[in-house]
Order: structure tokens, then sequence, then C-alpha cells
């Protein structure tokens, strides 16, 4: 699979803006940016951010959560309505329920402060790359070890049936889908799940239950990852 990063079209820059109302950290995250060939805008509140969305389009966002003039999660929709372009937050690490409701308003992932720059360009590349693979419709996963055909519903590890159970598929097949994203307990609730018994407890079990046949080792996975308090994201092999 591809780095949309790397794989730009020639003459291409990819886009970003960065919302945060602290200028060290918009510093921050321009040099990170730039190094990478972006071209950036920032904006230190909503109401500069949405002027910049209503006259320029954006491949990639990265909002800050605690805003002078109101919730940055707010601007995740009208975001969308600009261009779709991937969507970061930034928060603070004790902050779960507002990283929850930002991921369930659109988001594609966040980065808790602080945080380095290595772990925050492998944020923006999975993020781009999952909004490329939304758009193109991919239909098959394959890593070398798991290979997971989404149009056919056929799933191999190591080349042999794992024999998942139908819920444990619809789990896989929508963190597949999503690769990269990290998808809320409530997501996986409403988008895999049969309704009237859905409880978080429930989902964790089939979770152990999916990594035990498709993981090298489920105590230690590497393909569903485990973001505490928030929900499961599926990494990968370029991650």
């Amino acid at each position: 699979m591809s780095d949309p990063v790397d794989k730009r079209t020639p003459g291409h820059r990819l886009r970003a803006l960065i919302v945060d109302d602290e200028a060290a950290i918009r510093r921050f995250l321009r040099s990170a940016l730039i190094a990478e060939a972006f071209d950036v805008e920032e904006a230190g509140d909503i109401a500069s951010a949405l002027s910049l969305a209503a006259g320029s389009k954006f491949d990639l966002a990265v909002l800050d959560l605690g805003l002078p003039d109101g919730n940055g999660a707010d601007l995740i929709g009208p975001m969308h309505a600009a261009g779709a372009p991937a969507v970061i937050v930034l928060s603070a690490l004790d902050d779960e329920p507002r990283k929850v409701a930002a991921l369930d308003a659109g988001a594609d992932d966040f980065v808790s402060k602080p945080f380095g720059v290595a772990e925050f360009m492998a944020r923006v590349r999975a993020a781009l790359r999952h909004r490329v693979h939304m758009q193109g419709a991919v239909s098959i996963y394959d890593d070398g070890r798991l290979s997971v055909d989404l149009a056919r519903r056929i799933v191999r590890v190591s080349g042999h049936d794992p024999r998942l159970t139908p819920r444990e598929y619809a789990l896989l097949h929508e963190l597949v889908v999503h690769e990269g994203k990290v998808l809320t307990h409530r997501h996986l609730l409403a988008n895999a799940w049969d309704k009237g018994d859905a409880d978080v407890h429930a989902l964790r079990v089939h979770i152990r239950h999916l990594r035990q046949k498709i993981e090298a080792s489920a105590e230690q996975p590497n393909r569903i990852l485990t973001e505490p308090g928030v929900g499961y994201r599926f990494v990968g092999a370029e991650f």
C-alpha cells in the first residue's frame, strides 16, 4: 500500500491547516510538516480557521480541541465539507471524553500532548492513507501474513482460514476498511454489532478472540491496537 506522503502526484504539494492557540505548538507542527514538503497555513482560533477553509482546499487539518472561541471538534464537520481532509486532533493526555467525541464526529486520529515529531508524522501518514483508502474503495488488504478480501469476505492468515465467526469478521472488516483510524467503542458497536446486545465488555471479549486468530501474538498485538478508554485501531504493515 503506497504512502500518500511519498507518492503524491508530480507538482502537487499536500496542504495542511494547523489550528492551535499556542504559537509554539504551531511552529513545531509547521516545521515538522514543511520538512515533509507540505504547504502549511495556520490559525489560532475557530473563526480564523473557518475563514481559511472557506477560501482554500486542504489535505490535512490538525486541530487543537481547546481553542479560545470554542471546541476544536466543532471544526471537523466544516473541514470535511470544505474538501474532506484527513483530520487529526490534539488533546491533553487525560481528556478521553473529548477524544471520543472528536473521533465520533469524524476525526481520523488524535495525538496526546506532549508528543514528538516521529509520532506525529506517523499519525499523519496513517490518516492520509485512511482517506486515500476510503476514496479509492480498497477491497483487498494483504501484508504478507494477513490477507482480507473485503469483496469476497475471505480471510487468510499465513495461507490458512482462521475460521472467524460472523461477528469477528464484521469487526475485522470495519477495522480494515478504516485502517489507521481510531474507531471508538461506540463506532464498532454501531457498525459491527447486532442491535440490542451491544456492550463494551462483550466487544473486548470478541476483540481478544479475533486477536487470538489473526495476530502472531494475541498478548502483544501489532495489527489490532488498543487505544485505552477510547477504542481500537487497525495498523497495517506500513504504519
